[in-house]
Order: structure tokens, then sequence, then C-alpha cells
């Protein structure tokens, strides 16, 4: 039963009764049974979006990824001894990158067959192409993530297009923590921006390699760079 506290006598008959746990369970569940069909509705259906969700992953994701990294196996042995068509396209046999992306692009193989196919045709020259399969490879969190970026720069200034180059270059540049990858890309940042006659810009790069990655093999070569600038120590 409901706790209730009498009214004094003057005062209006208000309800102050307190509901006990058997009255808040009947209104839950008079709650519950006017809308009910909808509160099965949102859950049946969370739990059809999860169990799909790992159902694809598990049944479909995770099967296709393993086939797309077998499928690789021999492409990889061929971009490593420098058969660069081969590694795109196969040799007759065995499937190259080009057919990796085709069927399982959207697996984490197909998308690592991207970044390979990209350097593949930046080493055949066919900037283009790098530059389509390059941008398309999701690089984030990967360990080519500011290769890729370099490679991008790398088509670009292949192309003719420096000022492209130098800001695909400086974003593979972008973390200090990036001590393999920075001096690189910032070194041949600053020679494109030589070759736009842009020598204050490239001083500054060089400078930057100098102070922030004094043991990159990037730091011997500004010295003389940054001399033939002008800038003498």
């Amino acid at each position: 039963m409901a706790n209730s506290a009498r009214n004094k006598p003057g005062q209006e008959n208000i309800d102050t009764s307190v509901p006990d746990g058997a009255e808040v369970l009947d209104k839950i569940q008079v709650s519950y049974e006017k809308n009910k069909n909808r509160i099965n509705g949102v859950v049946i259906a969370v739990v059809l979006v999860v169990a799909g969700y790992f159902g694809y992953q598990k049944l479909y994701q995770e099967p296709n990824n393993e086939k797309a990294s077998s499928m690789m196996y021999f492409a990889n042995k061929y971009m490593l001894t420098d058969s660069v068509d081969k590694a795109l396209n196969g040799d007759g046999q065995h499937k190259g990158y080009l057919a990796v992306i085709k069927k399982y692009g959207g697996t984490d193989a197909g998308n690592l067959s991207k970044y390979y196919a990209g350097v593949c045709y930046l080493k055949k020259g066919d900037s283009k192409n790098a530059i389509k399969y390059l941008e398309d490879f999701n690089g984030k969190g990967t360990l080519v993530e500011y290769s890729a970026l370099g490679a991008i720069g790398d088509a670009h200034m292949n192309a003719g297009n420096t000022d492209k180059a130098i800001d695909f270059y400086k974003k593979a540049a972008d973390k200090k923590d990036n001590a393999l990858h920075a001096p690189i890309y910032l070194f041949r940042a600053g020679l494109a921006y030589e070759k736009v006659n842009k020598p204050e810009e490239a001083k500054k790069l060089y400078k930057q390699i100098r102070d922030e990655y004094p043991q990159s093999q990037e730091a011997g070569k500004v010295v003389k760079q940054l001399a033939m600038l002008g800038e003498l120590e």
C-alpha cells in the first residue's frame, strides 16, 4: 500500500502519498503494455544491427581479407624484384594487385594493394594512375601512411605539378615524431621550392631539418644546399 499523510484541519486535501514498489512496477508494466510493440521493435532492430555487423566481419570480411592476402603473395614477390608489370597484372597464373583491388578492394589487404599499385605506377612513370591509386588508399594508422603521402608528392612532381608536390611533401612530414620520413620529405619540398624560385622557403625547410633532425642523412645534405643559397655558417 502507498504511504500517505493526513492533512491538518483547514488545509486542502493534497495527495502526498508516496507510491510503494508494487505501484511503481504496475505503472512500468502499464507503460510497457501500451508501448511494447514500439519498444520491442527498437530492441530487435538494435540486436539485428549489432548481429549483422559482427556477422559481416566474421563471416564475410575476415575470410575475404585472408583470401585477398593470399592473392597478394606473388604480387608482393614481383614488387620486391621490381617486376612492376607482373606485380600489377599478374603473370598469367597468379593475380596481381589490380585483380585484388577489383575483387577485394573493401578489405584491409585490398586497401593495401591500392598503395602498392600506386607505387608500381610511380615506378613506371605513370603519374596519373599513381595518384589515382595512392589517393584511393586509406593510409590512416598504417605503417605506410606517410610514405603514401610522399609518393603522391613524387607523382605530382613528376607530372610538373610542383605546388601540389610541395603540399603533399609537407603533409608527409607533418609530425615531428615522424623522424624517419619527415627529413626526407622536408628535403624534397625544399628542392621543389628551389625549382619554383622560392629560395627563402627552401632555406626555412633546410634549417628545420638541420635543427630538428640533426642525425638524419638529410641533415648533412642541407649544409650544401644552404651554402648554395648563400647561408654560410
